[in-house]
C-alpha cells in the first residue's frame, strides 16, 4: 500500500516579520529590495559626509533628517500610486511647474546672485528641482501613444516640452539645472525611438549654435568656462572653487585621511562643501577607494532602474522609468565631472548626498515612481 506523501505546502510558514506585531504591515507596502538597500546606503553616506562637512554639528543632521522624513513619506505615496495616475496628472503637473517657474521671477527670493527659490512661510523650495521629474513625465505622457520612429511634428512638440522649462530655468539664472532638464528630455526622446539621422542633425546644429550660446551667457558663466580651461589664471577668484576641490580630492590618496580628518574641509578651504562639492569631501576623507565604492552604489541604482524599465508592459511606464534613470545619471555625471575639473563648474548637487530638501524630495519621489512601475510589472500577466 502506497503511503501518501504530505504536500510541502503544509510545512510552509510565512516570513518571520508576519509573526511580529506591527511589522506585518511591511508585507502590504510596495517595495523593491535592491533599490531600498542601495538608496539607504547612499543616505547613510550622506549623513556621515554632512556631519563632517558641516563642522561636526548636529544641527545640519537634524535638518537633513527632517528633509528625509518628508521625502520618505513622499516616496511611499508615489510607490503606492498607479502609473496610470501619473499619466493622468502629467499635464496638470507640467502646467503647475511652469506657473511656479514664473512665480520665481515675480516674488522669488534671491541668493548668491540667483533668483531660484519661492518662499512658503518659514521654508522655501526650488521649483526647478521639481522640473527634473515633471518635464520627462510630461514628455513620456505625450510620446506614449505616438508611432515609432517619431516624425518631425512629434519631435518638434517634444522639443517645446523640453526647452520651455529648460530655458526658463537657465534665465533665473541656473544653467546647470536647465541643462539637466534639457538633457533628461533628450534621454526620453532617445528611448521613444528617435531616428539616428535626427540625432546626428541635432548634434551638428548644437555644435553650430555654440557661438550664439556663448554670447547669451552671463559674464560669470563665460568666466566659468574660461576658468575650466585654465583654473590657474585666477586662483583666488573664479578658479578658487575648482582648485580647492582638486586639492581635496588629490590629497585623499588611495585610502583618504579619515572621517572628519580632511584639512581642506575642516579648515574651511573647500567652498560649498555641503552641497555642490560634497564629493570632494568624500575624496579627501575616504580616498580613491571610497570614491569608487560610492560610484558603484550609483551604478547599482542605475542598473536596477534600467532593469525595471526593460520589464515594463506599456510605453508610458517605460519612458517614465527611462527618463528618471537617465536624469539621475546626468546629475551624478555632471557633479562628479564638475568637482574633478572634467566639466565647467555649474550648480549641480550630488543626488541623495548633497544637502537640500527640494532635491531630496524630488529624487525620493522619482524612485517611488520606479517602485510603482515595478509593482505594476509584478502584477501584470506575462
Amino acid at each position: 500500500m502506497l503511503s501518501r506523501q504530505k504536500s510541502p505546502l503544509r510545512h510552509f510558514s510565512p516570513p518571520i516579520w508576519h509573526r511580529i506585531p506591527g511589522l506585518k504591515l511591511l508585507s502590504y507596502l510596495h517595495w523593491d529590495s535592491w533599490l531600498f538597500v542601495l538608496i539607504s546606503l547612499l543616505l547613510v553616506v550622506s549623513f556621515g559626509l554632512l556631519y563632517s562637512a558641516g563642522g561636526q554639528k548636529t544641527s545640519i543632521l537634524i535638518r537633513h533628517g527632517i528633509h528625509l522624513g518628508v521625502s520618505f513619506v513622499v516616496f511611499l505615496a508615489m510607490a503606492h500610486t498607479s502609473p496610470r495616475t501619473f499619466k493622468q496628472w502629467a499635464p496638470f503637473l507640467y502646467v503647475a511647474g511652469l506657473i511656479l517657474l514664473l512665480a520665481v521671477f515675480v516674488f522669488g527670493s534671491a541668493s548668491k546672485g540667483a533668483q531660484r527659490w519661492v518662499p512658503l512661510g518659514p521654508v522655501r523650495f526650488q521649483p526647478s528641482e521639481f522640473m527634473k521629474l515633471i518635464s520627462p513625465l510630461m514628455l513620456a505622457y505625450y510620446l506614449s501613444d505616438k508611432p515609432i520612429p517619431l516624425n518631425l511634428k512629434h519631435l518638434g512638440i517634444g522639443f517645446i516640452i523640453i526647452f520651455l522649462p529648460g530655458l526658463m530655468i537657465a534665465k533665473q539664472p541656473d544653467l546647470g539645472t536647465g541643462l539637466q532638464v534639457i538633457g533628461t528630455g533628450f534621454g526620453v526622446l532617445f528611448f521613444a525611438g528617435i531616428r539616428w539621422k535626427w540625432i546626428f542633425k541635432i548634434s551638428v546644429f548644437g555644435m553650430a549654435a555654440l557661438p550664439l550660446l556663448w554670447w547669451k551667457l552671463h559674464d560669470y558663466q563665460r568666466q566659468r568656462v574660461l576658468t575650466f580651461l585654465n583654473p590657474e589664471s585666477d586662483p583666488l577668484g573664479s578658479g578658487y572653487h575648482i582648485i580647492q576641490s582638486k586639492i581635496a580630492i588629490g590629497s585623499g590618496g588611495l585610502y583618504g585621511k579619515g572621517w572628519c580628518q580632511g584639512t581642506q574641509v575642516q579648515l574651511n578651504f573647500l567652498p560649498e562643501r555641503t552641497t555642490d562639492f560634497i564629493f570632494s569631501v568624500l575624496g579627501e576623507e575616504f580616498g580613491f577607494i571610497g570614491a569608487c565604492i560610492l560610484c558603484l552604489l550609483y551604478f547599482g541604482i542605475i542598473l536596477r532602474g534600467m532593469t525595471i524599465m526593460t520589464q515594463t508592459q506599456d510605453t508610458f511606464s517605460r519612458l517614465m522609468a527611462g527618463g528618471i534613470i537617465f536624469g539621475f545619471f546626468i546629475c551624478f555625471f555632471i557633479n562628479i565631472g564638475m568637482v574633478s575639473g572634467l566639466l565647467p563648474v555649474v550648480g549641480c548637487p550630488l543626488p541623495l548626498i548633497s544637502y537640500g530638501g527640494t532635491s531630496l524630495v524630488t529624487w525620493m519621489a522619482a524612485f517611488g515612481m520606479l517602485v510603482a512601475i515595478q509593482s505594476q510589472n509584478k502584477s501584470s500577466p506575462r
